[in-house]
């Protein structure tokens, strides 16, 4: 005997996608979010960059209503920016807001290296020194990407290192926020060259418990001041910018 079978009402006619039923559509809408977000947050996806609901759908193979609420909750984080009859777009920050993030992301730094000196141990000394190890190899035999890891490594023990957690999630959080106008830190030698420099003064500061030092040459290392950030910036298209966002 024979069984009509009714159209699914969760299809979506302008994909010609199926919802997936083993899947809720909210879960399928947060892994939409979060690849997209990890795309954003790590330049994959450039400020600036459209976004368009029907190309999503057939990439992620979703109807377009998953891929919406992603967006939503994207702009719900600020990085994606919803405009009226302008469509949707990796969301820009401005010189300012950049300026103001990385000036808070040196203080944190700051502080964090502080504590690492005060608490200082000889199990941080030995993790300093191979993270600084790390941080030569990756210079001698990789890349750009090689050294940026190496220097992610670097600054993750001396949050550990602080014992304060608390700070520790604030400057990852901050730095999740910014990464994307980082990635043309260490491009040239000269720029891998100079961070090693830094990353050695900040560790034998804190090797040798000295909090005064250890912060100020954290703070130097940070692009926050007048001088590194001018140098950041000369870097930087200024299409990646916001010209009205946070300006007053």
């Amino acid at each position: 005997m024979e069984h009509n079978t009714a159209p699914d009402p969760h299809s979506d006619l302008d994909t010609g996608v199926v919802s997936e039923e083993a899947r809720p559509r909210g879960g399928r809408a947060t892994e939409i979010r979060t690849a997209l977000q990890e795309e954003i947050e790590t330049g994959k996806l450039p400020p600036g960059s459209p976004l368009d609901e029907r190309a999503l759908a057939a990439r992620f193979q979703v109807s377009r209503t998953p891929v919406r609420e992603a967006l939503q909750q994207l702009a719900a984080r600020d990085l994606v920016r919803i405009a009226p009859r302008q469509g949707m777009s990796v969301a820009r920050l401005s010189i300012s807001q950049v300026r103001a993030i990385m000036e808070t992301i040196g203080e944190l730094e700051g502080m964090c290296a502080k504590l690492a000196a005060r608490r200082v141990d000889d199990d941080l000394r030995a993790q300093l020194d191979a993270a600084l190890q790390h941080c030569q190899d990756a210079a001698i035999q990789g890349g750009t990407e090689e050294y940026a890891q190496a220097n992610a490594q670097f600054h993750e023990v001396i949050y550990v290192g602080s014992r304060n957690p608390y700070l520790a999630d604030l400057i990852r959080t901050a730095r999740r926020q910014i990464y994307r106008y980082r990635l043309r830190d260490f491009v040239t030698k000269a720029q891998i060259n100079k961070s090693m420099q830094d990353h050695l003064k900040v560790a034998r500061a804190i090797q040798d418990g000295d909090e005064l030092a250890a912060t100020q040459q954290m703070m130097l290392h940070v692009p926050s001041g007048s001088t590194g950030f001018s140098e950041f910036l000369a870097r930087m298209p200024m299409s990646l910018f916001d010209t009205e966002a946070g300006e007053s």
